[in-house]
């Protein structure tokens, strides 16, 4: 079969290619145009993420296609060590065990450690909004991208001058990884992946020049390395900074811009996150489960996986459709209906299973709902503006927004 995710419907409603794949005899395909093994029931791709002995997640950040021979020369100067997507045992269990330590992943301590840094972002975007004259806003750009990267530069200590920058270096890397970019723009990508590398080696550098300090990101890891390669290497911290500047603000900004595309599109729902915020957490997890931002995610086989009586050779690269699995009616009843009130909605994959859960989740939530509510606190007035279509960016694993386009009224802001 061939899955044309850069195409045609998987582009625009992914949801009939993952009915279409669930209700197959299969419980496994290949695609040929991809060459990848497609994993898409909920117990395949829960148990594929929980074993790290069969599915290796080496090739996880690896193209999905094959780079001209420019790129690759690139490609082949980026000497980034493996430390967390990327990084199987025991390499995985050190440097996971470091970033738990040093990165904030529970509810409680993400509240404490980053809530505040988090509602002053989330003021601070809403007043910029609220404050503009009537019309139309996109809020991609000026919301659900930039607040979860402002966050994330504040957790890392790095200057906001270089939001743009990095912003920039983030959006190509993912293109690069998981698009289907073509030979020129191939080296384009490359060499920006090439410099977000070195600016986070600058970055690190110069923490350590600083003494480490700082209360920051960086600091931190450098302090809790304490000199010991053991613990962490200077590049591992880097590694950690270049991750955590992609993966930390990307899959936030697709959780916010899904629950706002969701929230203003029926009826009645804008109102009720700002009148009834407790309620918004669920609504949250609903939106995970519908439309995760990351629908699909790659490893590799070890060695030779059956699955429903199909085997999968050793050595195969393996997309784990986690929106398929999401939408899987042997884990969840009428799972094609958007149901904030369901109450098997904590059974989704969106942030990944086991050893590779993301670490970053309890982060995420907090963002997505302190935004939602504010933002709708704000401005209950707020729709799309007329003749909305959601549009994504053509990607693999990314379902990225173009655009959210509002419309607003006059200056106005409810405190």
């Amino acid at each position: 079969m061939q899955l044309r995710p850069f195409t045609g419907t998987y582009l625009t409603d992914p949801g009939v290619v993952w009915r279409e794949l669930l209700h197959a005899p299969a419980d496994v395909h290949f695609a040929d145009d991809l060459g990848l093994w497609l994993i898409s029931r909920h117990e395949h791709v829960r148990r594929a993420f929980a074993n790290a002995e069969a599915f290796s997640s080496a090739l996880t950040l690896a193209p999905v296609y094959e780079m001209c021979p420019e790129a690759l020369a690139v490609v082949a100067r980026l000497d980034v060590p493996p430390t967390t997507a990327a990084a199987d045992s025991p390499v995985h269990v050190r440097t996971r065990g470091a970033l738990r330590a040093i990165f904030a992943n529970t509810a409680p301590r993400v509240a404490d450690e980053y809530g505040p840094i988090v509602h002053r972002r989330v003021a601070e975007l809403v007043a910029r909004i609220a404050d503009r004259p009537g019309g139309t806003v996109d809020l991609m750009p000026e919301f659900a991208t930039l607040l979860p990267l402002l966050v994330v530069v504040d957790i890392l200590g790095v200057p906001e001058r270089d939001v743009p920058r990095i912003r920039s270096w983030a959006d190509e890397q993912i293109a690069l990884i998981w698009g289907q970019p073509d030979p020129s723009e191939q080296v384009r990508l490359a060499q920006g992946l090439l410099d977000f590398w070195h600016y986070c080696q600058a970055l690190v550098a110069r923490r350590t020049a600083e003494g480490a300090t700082g209360d920051d990101f960086v600091s931190r890891a450098l302090r809790h390395r304490a000199g010991d390669n053991t613990v962490l290497s200077t590049a591992e911290v880097a590694s950690m900074a270049f991750n955590l500047l992609v993966a930390g603000h990307e899959t936030t900004a697709g959780l916010l811009a899904h629950g706002l595309d969701r929230a203003l599109s029926e009826p009645g729902r804008w109102a009720r996150i700002a009148a009834n915020p407790d309620e918004v957490p669920a609504y949250l997890d609903e939106v995970l489960r519908f439309g995760p931002a990351i629908d699909g995610w790659l490893r590799v086989t070890r060695l030779p996986v059956t699955i429903g009586g199909v085997t999968i050779p050793a050595g195969a690269r393996c997309l784990l459709l986690i929106g398929a699995a999401n939408r899987d009616p042997a884990a969840f009843a009428d799972p094609d209906r958007f149901n904030p009130a369901r109450t098997a909605r904590r059974g989704h994959l969106s942030f990944g299973y086991g050893p590779h859960f993301c670490i970053g989740a309890a982060l995420a939530r907090l963002e997505a709902r302190v935004a939602l509510v504010r933002l709708a606190e704000a401005m209950p007035e707020l729709r799309l503006a007329p003749g909305h279509q959601s549009r994504f960016k053509p990607n693999l694993a990314f379902r990225s927004h173009r655009t959210l386009l509002v419309t607003k009224p006059r200056s106005s802001q409810r405190t």
